[in-house]
């Protein structure tokens, strides 16, 4: 009932001219939106420059009229720090003491808070993001409950790791709050942190959803992988293929090590029965989204897909949620689901970034590109600070090898999401794949160093090494990243990590460790039956351990997916080579040719000749006795006259 609300208001204001019901007046233009009005009716008093609250609210009014120069000028006007109290009267002012120039109930450190926090909006909207995140912290320090300080500096990656763990170490949560209610503070916070540590190793630590690509091993395929990928089907999967096991060993778990467990569990049991609010907070939304996140980032997207059906399913349209969950049908290929949810959020929520960066989502796992980048150019429009529509829309360049628009698109998202690795990831990938490799190593590098257990980083980095001829260190590489994905997966190893095996074999391969090379290609073949290009590489594995048959019929095999594989058909012919000189043409064949024989060639030219003139003859005697048989007809025609 704000129409009334501002009736009334302004009729009080007439009465009284009392700045306070001007700000009342105000505010009721603020939520009808008529934001110039309201600014001119505090300017025009002057209002803005003596009262904190007056200020506050032309700040807010100009920021949503989209006048961020003039809502910075208006901001700085007053200094929040004279009017902020020290932090030993800091309680004095939460439990009521308040300032004649706030003229309402709230402590003032909340004011000065909100005001911080205000500051920031406005500077992050003119890309100034390096004040506008002290801006943030500054709204922390003096408010600890401003979770909206907070949860700008964590969502949209403003900070590193390092950096956000010193923020929570820095605030005042002793000063503003009890005992109690710094511990509950404190996990709730750790909760939206970064999240690239193992699950169960420490607590959840999330970040702006932003997702990995199936392209990061597609395209990151070693030089050596000379097989395009263009597979067909085969009827079945071929029994000559070895039964390699690459899941995560189930070890058997001991009587002793069982009892070890019974008794942590005991303990983590009598911890949370000291604090029973945390142990309750574990049913939040918030802290499943965190440990869903986690699971993301851990590259566990089918476990986390589950997470977030189950919390879709109490709120559907979870903001918090929403993008992780995207990411995962992205990742799972689940465009049906991805359709019908890109459908209803559109419906619902227009006006927001989430629902057309699901569009374009849905379009770029469908293989459609423009549509993709449309919908994805929508999305940053609508928000120009969300990463991970920047990123996306730097996906559909990538995909069709635009690199450099890709790169532009990438180097975007960083600015915007500083701490983290993903766009660094992906500018070191195009740089890797347009062959700028001391560039690429900077940025790989420099990924790690915010992420150091991501295994797509350390397979990137390996695929670097093995271009750089640097064998050593790709094996090192490729098998660190194979640990941590065995450690994250405790069934069998997802597809996408097909590349990184067969990776693996050619590195092998390199350093004659053949043996080796063939188990781990074998290991891809499980994760990719239909794949020609591994076929290619056990057959070349064959051929250079000197198993030729079995080099044939791998090559066969790849040719039968691939036909017109150059490689496969160019290593075919000289493995069937070699194989004619190794082995008979058939059983009981001589081993060396027979030699030419003249005198058998002289008889047979002599039995022809004999022939020619039998044949000679035939014909002569068969002419005379034409002849004879004419000259009877004849005296018997002549004797009929006569008579």
């Amino acid at each position: 009932m704000h129409e009334t609300a501002l009736y009334w208001a302004d009729k009080v204001v007439a009465l009284t001219e009392n700045p306070r019901d001007i700000y009342w007046l105000a505010q009721c233009m603020y939520h009808l939106k008529q934001y110039h009005r309201a600014v001119h009716l505090m300017r025009s008093r002057n209002l803005e420059k003596t009262f904190i609250l007056c200020n506050y609210l032309t700040v807010r009014c100009l920021l949503a009229a989209n006048e961020l120069n003039e809502a910075l000028l208006v901001v700085n006007i007053l200094d929040v720090e004279l009017f902020m109290p020290q932090s030993s009267t800091i309680s004095n002012c939460i439990n009521g003491n308040l300032d004649p120039l706030i003229f309402d109930d709230k402590p003032k450190n909340q004011v000065y808070a909100s005001i911080m926090f205000l500051k920031g909006k406005v500077l992050e909207g003119m890309d100034n993001r390096i004040l506008a995140a002290d801006c943030y912290k500054q709204a922390l320090q003096y408010d600890v409950y401003c979770f909206e300080a907070f949860d700008s500096l964590t969502r949209y990656q403003m900070l590193t790791a390092s950096e956000e763990e010193e923020l929570l170490k820095s605030l005042p949560l002793t000063e503003q709050c009890s005992l109690e209610e710094a511990e509950i503070l404190r996990c709730l916070y750790e909760s939206k942190l970064k999240k690239y540590h193992a699950p169960a190793a420490v607590p959840p630590c999330p970040s702006k959803i932003v997702y990995a690509d199936n392209r990061l091993l597609q395209s990151g395929h070693l030089v050596l992988n000379i097989t395009p990928h263009c597979i067909s089907k085969l009827t079945s999967t071929p029994n000559f293929i070895s039964s390699t096991s690459i899941s995560t060993p189930n070890q058997p778990v001991t009587e002793v090590e069982s009892k070890k467990k019974l008794k942590s569990m005991d303990m983590e049991s009598s911890d949370t029965i000291e604090n029973p609010c945390l142990e309750k907070l574990k049913s939040s939304l918030d802290m499943i989204v965190a440990k869903a996140e986690r699971l993301y980032y851990n590259c566990d997207f089918q476990q986390c897909s589950n997470l977030t059906e189950v919390i879709l399913k109490q709120d559907p349209w979870h903001t918090g949620c929403l993008p992780i969950h995207i990411s995962c049908q992205i990742e799972l290929k689940e465009s049906n689901k991805l359709f019908l949810l890109a459908h209803n959020l559109v419906d619902l929520y227009p006006n927001l970034a989430i629902s057309w960066y699901a569009v374009g989502c849905y379009y770029y796992i469908i293989g459609k590109s423009d549509y993709a980048r449309r919908y994805l150019a929508k999305a940053t429009c609508l928000d120009r600070l969300f990463g991970p529509a920047w990123l996306a829309y730097g996906h559909s360049f990538a995909i069709e090898n635009e690199h450099d628009q890709a790169m532009a698109a990438y180097f975007k998202a960083s600015q915007l999401m500083k701490g983290c690795h993903l766009p660094l990831l992906y500018i070191g990938l195009e740089c890797g794949l347009t062959n700028n490799i001391k560039l690429a190593e900077k940025f790989f590098q420099q990924a790690q160093n915010i992420a150091p257990d991501d295994p797509f980083i350390l397979h990137e980095k390996g695929v670097i090494n093995f271009q750089n001829l640097e064998y050593k260190n790709a094996e090192r590489n490729f098998k660190e990243a194979l640990e941590k994905i065995k450690k994250i997966h405790s069934g069998p190893i997802p597809q996408r990590w097909m590349s990184l095996l067969n990776n693996l074999g050619h590195t092998c391969r390199k350093l004659k460790k053949y043996e080796e090379a063939l188990e781990y290609h074998h290991q891809a073949l499980l994760l990719s039956p239909q794949n020609a290009a591994i076929y290619s590489a056990i057959g070349f594995v064959h051929s250079l351990i000197g198993n030729t048959e079995e080099a044939v019929e791998w090559f066969h095999k790849a040719l039968g997916l691939e036909r017109d594989d150059t490689f496969s058909s160019t290593m075919l012919n000289y493995v069937i080579e070699q194989l004619s000189e190794e082995r008979p043409a058939y059983p009981g064949a001589p081993d060396e040719i027979p030699k030419y024989v003249p005198r058998e060639r002289t008889r047979m030219t002599l039995t022809f000749s004999e022939m020619e003139e039998s044949s000679v003859d035939k014909d002569i005697s068969m002419s005379i006795s034409a002849r004879d048989s004419t000259k009877v007809e004849e005296s018997q025609s002549n004797m009929s006259l006569s008579i």
